[in-house]
């Protein structure tokens, strides 16, 4: 009878793993180019969360199939073409910036297949867009983040420069505008740079003529860098925030002494993890990589694949796009690797915010801020 019961175990094994397939996931990440800090730390969060939860319950493996956009608006339309088309892929992840992301969305959407985008922040990226979903809070929540800090400072007035080739920028700033005024607060002015700029003491004379009690840079690391290295070439010594576009460990190696005391917006902060399952993941970052500083995009990358998984986990056919993208849209509560996280039928997330200081030539923690 023993050995009926385990040749019978031993078939049933057999025929699960017959039946268990490969289903291909797509990640659109800027592996090279000007954005490749972003899309290399984002990308490292995929393969640990892949490493952790290599499988379905069902016992189908999960391929992610990554394309490198380069940063490139073009080479991101490309990819997303790419991985739909010939590489069958039942979602995707990324493509980090808003600007890229909208271009993945706009393509996928058309497909029927779900984008579940890490830090995508333009609160435009989801509207009228079925099969678009995001991890990260918006701009709107972003922006009211920063100027309620600068009212609770005693701050009165600002200069905020904005890059007008972003999407992320624009709507940061606008976001930004609308609290900071609500509060009391006066923009002096709006100004406008161009990425790749490289020369801003034209810039800075200027906003070192207004004297604004502090500088909102809604920008990405590259410029943000440049210019606080050039305000205090010309003596310039201001307070800056910027928001999580310079979230990353280049954004100091740039700066260098200059962004002592710069302020930003985060989504996590690996000295202080919010749950258990956050604090495990940072350990087996430094068990895999030999690094504790988890960067707050590599737990969002993470989250990404994290809930996706869950997701097609509740669904009878995992590989159906459509039922995979309503049950992302259900996701209430979930325990992820940088945080509790919740996203409505819209596709956006409602989750905290942290507030650091670049201190010592390190992101330090200095707040949590709540929905």
């Amino acid at each position: 009878m023993k050995k009926v019961i385990s040749l019978a175990v031993a078939t049933a094994l057999t025929c699960g793993m017959a039946f268990a397939k490969e289903i291909k996931v797509g990640a659109v990440m800027p592996m090279s180019g000007p954005l490749a800090a972003y899309g290399q730390v984002t990308n490292l969060g995929l393969t640990l969360a892949n490493k952790l939860q290599p499988t379905l319950k069902n016992g189908d493996t999960i391929k992610i199939v990554l394309v490198d956009n380069k940063g490139d608006k073009v080479e991101t339309a490309t990819a997303t073409t790419r991985l739909i088309s010939s590489d069958k892929v039942v979602a995707i992840l990324g493509a980090l910036t808003s600007t890229n992301t909208a271009q993945t969305i706009a393509i996928a959407d058309k497909k029927k297949i779900p984008v579940i985008a890490s830090v995508a922040t333009n609160d435009k990226l989801t509207a009228k867009r079925t099969f678009a979903n995001r991890v990260c809070f918006t701009d709107s929540f972003q922006g009211e983040v920063v100027a309620n800090y600068a009212t609770a400072q005693g701050y009165k007035n600002a200069v905020v420069v904005v890059d007008q080739a972003q999407v992320y920028s624009l709507g940061l700033a606008k976001a930004f505008q609308k609290a900071f005024k609500a509060n009391g607060g006066k923009i002096v002015k709006k100004i406008k740079i161009t990425s790749g700029d490289k020369d801003f003491k034209a810039v800075v004379s200027q906003v070192k003529k207004m004297n604004p009690d502090f500088l909102f840079l809604p920008l990405y690391h590259p410029e943000a860098s440049m210019i606080s290295r050039q305000s205090k070439q010309l003596g310039l010594i201001k307070p800056m925030f910027s928001g999580d576009g310079v979230a990353n460990q280049t954004f100091i190696d740039l700066g260098g002494k200059s962004v002592e005391g710069y302020m930003f917006t985060d989504f996590f902060d690996y000295t202080n993890p919010p749950s258990k399952t956050s604090a495990d993941f940072v350990a087996f970052h430094e068990k895999e990589t030999g690094n504790k500083e988890v960067n707050s995009f590599t737990a969002l990358g993470a989250d990404t694949y994290n809930i996706l998984i869950d997701a097609m986990n509740r669904c009878e056919d995992p590989t159906n796009s459509i039922c995979i993208n309503e049950q992302i849209k259900s996701t209430t509560n979930f325990d992820g690797a940088s945080g509790n996280i919740s996203i409505d039928k819209n596709g956006n997330a409602t989750r905290s915010a942290v507030i650091k200081v670049i201190k010592d030539g390190k992101a330090t923690f200095k707040a949590t801020v709540n929905p």
